[in-house]
């Protein structure tokens, strides 16, 4: 499981440890993490050019100090002071290895520049001569490495209202920070290096499910298990419209873990399913869990869907089905899946602001609605309604094509059908989604048909790592 903490948290960590450490160690082990890393980043350290651009806080001194160690083995380092008041020491360290302090013209002819102006403890946007410097590297196609994060983003949100640095690699200290796992900031990070500096920390508002943890939460069926205990689907997807969704959404939940589903919608579109996947009952009966949406378009029977909200059974609403939740009863067995847009709809707010503040809006919903909240993109954030989150950051840009969101419908249908509760069933069906993703799309485009296909492939491969 890869964490993330709120500001608050990590300094009051780093407060309790520094208590405990004599003066300059924590920065110390930062700087030594943060120049091993970009020794890691160039290739090479002699003779390399680096340039940091130094800020009046702590990040400034954990550059100023990387700096400094890189100098002694043999680099041309170059400190660009931003404020009147930088780490005196950190400076004078560089100073005596052989660094020097210079002018942003540097960065035109460096190998790399040390994003050390702000730290967790900024607010968005960058002043004028940092803003100027960054402009430089861009415009100079120097990669920059940022100091814990990438200066000018809001840490706790992952939002971007301003101009802000974008990474080539962020290295951070003792936790993720929330702007590392949520986009649009995640995006802005890069790869993220964590460097282990000693902190105790407590439980993380925010989390990333690795592939050990969706294999300790997989359903794995056991000898005794049969088609029912497995978990029986009731899909309800698909219309004259649009009846490929519901194809498409049936391929997504047999490559999940469920025993059987049951298809139930108009009789043309349920042959089709049928036609395409034999093993389908078509009709009404017991169900353990229902998929509700892909492609309903105007048939949606909204009476019928609230009805079933109000069921004991696990209920998935995706797109169309979304039209059908409101705001009132208890929900807390209802799992949604729209994007940016539907989302929007829902909140009645832009989907340009969704976008821009995807962890608020998803837990403004989920609270909102009782229900939890997978809000699919390029980082899929799934809130709670009781205040947990969790993101999922494995996923490929070729995931986004037409149709792939009806197979996550299925297959995190199945996932409620076979006994996850929703929260769970969400994150292990986005990282599963976004595996098989990977795998279908290995070398080139993919296809949601060709996701669905590649869901049991993916699965396997993840079961199997654990032999």
């Amino acid at each position: 499981m890869r964490r993330a903490h709120t500001v608050e948290q990590v300094r009051a960590a780093e407060a309790e440890l520094m208590a405990r450490l004599p003066e300059g160690t924590l920065m110390q082990r930062a700087a030594t993490g943060l120049a091993v890393a970009l020794g890691n980043f160039l290739g090479r350290v002699y003779g390399a050019r680096v340039v940091l651009l130094v800020g009046s806080g702590d990040n400034g001194g954990d550059a100023l100090y990387a700096g400094e160690k890189l100098a002694r083995r043999g680099a041309q380092v170059v400190a660009v002071l931003l404020s009147d008041k930088v780490h005196t020491a950190g400076l004078a360290a560089l100073r005596q290895a052989g660094g020097r302090i210079g002018g942003t013209e540097e960065i035109a002819t460096a190998d790399v520049v040390v994003d050390g102006i702000v730290g967790i403890g900024g607010r968005p946007g960058l002043k004028p001569q940092a803003l100027t410097a960054v402009r430089l590297a861009e415009q100079y196609a120097v990669p920059v490495v940022a100091v814990d994060i990438p200066s000018g983003v809001d840490v706790d949100t992952g939002e971007t209202p301003d101009e802000h640095v974008r990474a080539a690699l962020t290295v951070t200290f003792g936790t993720h920070k929330i702007c590392h796992f949520v986009d649009p900031a995640a995006t802005a990070c890069g790869p993220v290096h964590l460097v282990d500096i000693g902190l105790e920390l407590p439980a993380a508002p925010v989390e990333a499910l690795q592939a050990a943890d969706v294999r300790a939460r997989y359903p794995v069926p056991r000898g005794e298990s049969d088609k029912y205990s497995r978990g029986v689907l009731g899909l309800m997807a698909g219309s004259a419209q649009y009846p490929g969704a519901a194809v498409i959404a049936t391929g997504g939940a047999l490559g999940g873990p469920l025993g059987m589903m049951r298809y139930v919608g108009p009789e043309a579109v349920g042959e089709a399913v049928r036609t395409a996947h034999a093993e389908i009952v078509v009709g009404e009966g017991r169900v353990q869990a229902w998929a509700i949406g892909s492609g309903l378009g105007d048939e949606l029977d909204v009476a019928r869907v609230r009805d079933l909200l109000d069921d004991e059974e696990p209920v998935l609403l995706d797109a169309d089905g979304l039209k059908a939740l409101d705001d009132s009863g208890d929900h807390v067995n209802v799992l949604i899946t729209p994007h940016a847009g539907e989302l929007a709809r829902l909140l009645q707010v832009d989907r340009a602001t969704v976008e821009a503040e995807r962890l608020t809006h998803a837990r403004l919903a989920a609270d909102r609605y009782d229900v939890t909240v997978l809000l699919k993109g390029s980082t899929t954030v799934i809130a709670a309604p009781d205040g947990r989150v969790r993101v999922n950051t494995n996923a490929t840009p070729w995931l986004a094509t037409a149709g792939s969101g009806d197979v996550l419908a299925g297959l995190c249908g199945s996932l409620l059908a076979a006994g996850l509760d929703p929260f769970d069933a969400a994150a292990v069906g986005a990282h599963l989604h976004a595996a098989a993703a990977r795998l279908s799309a290995t070398g080139g485009p993919t296809t949601a048909i060709a996701i669905a296909r590649a869901l049991p492939a993916a699965t396997r491969q993840l079961l199997d790592e654990e032999n």
